[in-house]
C-alpha cells in the first residue's frame, strides 16, 4: 500500500484578522497526481507556499517524507519542485543556461548536470531551442521551461500552481505528457489550476478548497457520484399519464419545467435514457428536443461552492 508522501495536518494561516487557511487536513500518497481546486482567494497559493517551505503556518503543520515543512529546512527543499503562477526563469539566459543554473542551485554538478539538462530539454520539447535566449520564447515555451526548471533536480514532490496559464495547445499537451510521465515514474504531484477539465483529465483524486477550508477530498469517481446526471427534453404535449410514467423510472426525479424544457435527474444517465425513450414510444409522445448532461467535476464544484471557479 502506498504511503503518504505529503501530510497536511490541521493547517491554519492568519494574516491579522484575515484567515487564509482554516484547519486544512489531507494526505497525498507516493506517486499520486492530486488535483487541488478552489476559486481565487480560497487559500491554494498560501497552502503551496507552506508545503514548499517558503512560509510558516500560524498553527498545524505540513509533513513531507515524515519531516515537518519549515522555512529553515533547506535539505527538505531539495526534495521539492515548484512551478509558480508567474514565470520564474531568466530571459537573458538560454534555455540550457537556465536549467544549468537551477540545477546547480540544488548542488548538481559536472556530467550529471549536463545529462539532466539534456534529458529535461527533450522532455519539455525544447531541445531544438536550447541555445536561444528565453526572452524571445512564446508564453507557452516559457511555461514549459518553468516546468523543466522545477524538475531538473529530480524532486520527489512537485507542486504545480496554474502550470498552463496562457499557454498554446501544443505547449499544454507537452506539459500534460510530462506531468503524466513524472507521475508514472513515481513523482508525487499536487496540481492546482483554474481549468477544471485539466484536473478531471489528469488527476485520480481531488481536493476542493474554499474560504480557507477543505470542503471535499475524494477520488474522482466517488466525487462525481455526489451529483446526478440530467436528461433535459421538450415534448409536443406533456400529459399527466406521461409524467406519472417518468416518475416511476427508478433512481430518477422529474423536475417539471426548466425554461421551455423539462428535466429528469438520474443517477445513471444511460439507463434512465433507455427507459425514457421506451415511455415516449409506448405513449406515442412527440419528442421535440433532447439533451443529456453527465456528472462532471465542474458541476460538482458548483454544487459544493455555489460559484464558478473563475469567480
Amino acid at each position: 500500500m502506498a504511503q503518504p508522501l505529503l501530510e497536511v495536518l490541521d493547517l491554519r494561516k492568519r494574516y491579522g484578522r484575515n484567515t487564509a487557511l482554516d484547519g486544512v487536513s489531507f494526505q497525498v500518497f507516493e506517486g499520486e497526481l492530486f488535483g487541488l481546486l478552489g476559486p481565487n482567494g480560497a487559500g491554494k497559493t498560501t497552502l503551496l507556499s507552506i508545503v514548499s517551505c517558503l512560509l510558516e503556518p500560524t498553527s498545524g503543520e505540513a509533513k513531507i517524507l515524515g519531516r515537518r515543512a519549515s522555512t529553515s529546512d533547506r535539505g527538505l527543499r531539495r526534495e521539492i519542485g515548484i512551478v509558480p503562477q508567474e514565470s520564474a526563469i531568466y530571459g537573458e539566459l538560454s534555455a540550457r543556461e537556465n536549467l544549468r543554473f537551477f540545477g546547480s542551485l540544488y548542488g548538481i554538478r559536472g556530467p550529471k548536470l549536463e545529462d539532466r539538462v539534456d534529458y529535461v530539454l527533450e522532455a519539455i520539447g525544447l531541445a531544438d531551442r536550447a541555445s536561444e535566449r528565453v526572452e524571445g520564447f512564446s508564453g507557452g515555451m516559457k511555461r514549459r521551461l518553468n516546468l523543466g526548471a522545477a524538475i531538473v533536480h529530480e524532486p520527489k514532490l512537485l507542486l504545480l500552481d496554474e502550470p498552463t496559464t496562457g499557454v498554446d495547445p501544443q505547449s499544454r499537451n507537452h506539459i500534460f505528457e510530462e506531468v503524466r510521465r513524472l507521475a508514472t515514474s513515481g513523482v508525487t504531484i499536487v496540481y492546482t489550476t483554474h481549468y477544471i477539465e485539466e484536473v478531471e483529465t489528469l488527476c485520480s483524486r481531488v481536493g476542493i478548497i474554499d474560504h480557507g477550508k477543505l470542503i471535499a477530498c475524494d477520488d474522482l469517481v466517488t466525487m462525481l457520484q455526489t451529483i446526478d446526471g440530467v436528461i433535459r427534453f421538450r415534448v409536443g404535449e406533456s400529459t399527466p399519464a406521461f409524467e406519472q410514467r417518468l416518475r416511476r423510472i427508478p433512481c430518477t426525479q422529474l423536475n417539471g419545467q426548466a425554461g421551455p424544457a423539462m428535466e429528469l435527474e438520474c443517477h445513471d444517465v444511460k439507463t434512465a435514457l433507455m427507459q425514457f425513450i421506451r415511455v415516449l414510444n409506448e405513449l406515442d409522445v412527440e419528442l421535440l428536443s433532447l439533451e443529456t448532461i453527465e456528472p462532471n467535476l465542474e458541476r460538482v464544484f458548483l454544487h459544493l461552492t455555489g460559484h464558478a471557479l473563475r469567480d
